[in-house]
């Protein structure tokens, strides 16, 4: 079944699927819609799980964390400062090794206010230990909801799944829907080795010395490390059923490429409509998107671009004080390949501002012309 939805029903749809049983809900502009939808499908009977309303978005972590550790399959969503206020349990979740799902529309960080698409919240999350997922369009959203469920209870561990404010979030797409029983084919039931049970009582999350600590962490490292395979595993698995497969990067037109534009989330789209344009002029330039950025694919981005001269990172978020951090994640999976090609950053598109054909274009001439070691680029400043 063929609908056209939002960003953010395109997500209650995708918890809907994966028979989510606990849902934590806290309002928050953009992602608002996503559990007013999920509260509308509880209370109508299309969804049978326990909706709670709670009083902040630390306490809707809170609540997911308590399910998923007596075995339920939990899911909620926020963005910008609602994610921020749950930092401490976005650690707690991934410490107790408990896969939550969790939207994020990513919006900007205030002060001054802004509702508008930015990367940075989500990105100043990315060392809590929660695999990320960013998205381009509304059928990317919907089915990497479903496999993040999948991929993170194999490897127990959280995930969060990206969609931009306002350029997904409320923008109507056709998306398929498939039907439940393929779902519940790909996505069995939530069935945890371990978890709270009266009766077989164990304690979790006490107080450990130096010694298991250590190695607790690095087992969550292993995890992160396995997850990369299972993510391609499942990616699989769900194009074989479902017709539609992601991967953890996207490569376009790159074949014969001496430049490469390395882009995320929704302005991929833009992106690749300027792709097109140049290879019409018989310019050797390709693209490739980061669709998941925890565990960062480092074998992927350098398998496709050994034969590149020139690269160009386009982050929708900065790191003060220091750069991109795509562009960061990037120049440190390459660090120490022999004849790597030149890595440029840029940032683009925060608070919402548009970045359209044009400025790929540009990007694409600055990284063919430049001899500057500039560490950053800004497109579009103002004044």
């Amino acid at each position: 079944m063929k609908i056209v939805i939002t960003g953010n029903h395109t997500v209650s749809y995708g918890a809907k699927l994966s028979r989510a049983e606990v849902i934590a809900a806290y309002p928050i502009t953009p992602q608002t819609e996503v559990v007013e939808k999920l509260s509308s499908m509880v209370a109508d009977g299309q969804l049978k799980a326990k909706f709670i309303k709670v009083e902040s978005e630390h306490s809707a972590m809170a609540a997911c964390i308590g399910a998923s550790a007596v075995g339920a399959r939990s899911f909620t969503a926020t963005s910008s400062q609602g994610l921020a206020l749950m930092h401490e349990m976005l650690h707690w979740a991934a410490n107790a090794r408990l896969p939550v799902v969790m939207a994020n529309v990513n919006r900007a960080m205030g002060p001054p206010w802004n509702v508008w698409s930015d990367q940075t919240d989500s990105l100043a999350q990315r060392d809590t230990g929660w695999l990320q997922f960013y998205c381009e369009n509304n059928q990317e959203v919907l089915d990497t909801i479903i496999q993040a469920y999948k991929v993170c209870e194999r490897v127990k561990l959280p995930g969060m799944v990206m969609l931009e404010a306002f350029i997904l979030s409320h923008t109507s797409e056709p998306v398929e829907i498939p039907p439940q029983e393929l779902v519940d084919r790909y996505l069995p039931a939530y069935n945890p080795e371990y978890k709270l049970d009266i009766k077989t009582p164990h304690t979790f999350g006490g107080l450990t010395g130096p010694g298991l600590y250590y190695e607790l962490r690095y087992k969550i490292q292993s995890a992160m490390d396995e997850a990369l395979d299972v993510i391609e595993d499942q990616d699989r698995e769900f194009k074989k059923l479902f017709g539609r497969g992601y991967g953890l990067i996207e490569e376009y037109r790159t074949k014969g490429a001496d430049r490469l534009l390395i882009v995320s989330g929704s302005i991929s789209s833009t992106a690749k409509e300027a792709i097109d344009i140049l290879r019409e002029r018989g310019e050797k330039i390709g693209l490739i998107r980061i669709r998941v950025f925890r565990p960062f694919p480092k074998k992927h981005i350098k398998n496709a671009v050994k034969n590149v001269k020139r690269i160009g990172v386009i982050d929708r978020n900065i790191s003060f004080g220091s750069e991109g951090i795509f562009y960061q994640e990037v120049k440190s999976a390459l660090c120490n390949e022999k004849d790597s090609p030149a890595v440029y950053g840029y940032i683009a598109g925060l608070g919402g501002r548009d970045v359209i054909i044009d400025d790929f274009i540009k990007i694409a001439d600055d990284i063919k012309e430049t001899k500057s070691k500039q560490d950053i680029r800004w497109i579009g400043l103002k004044g």
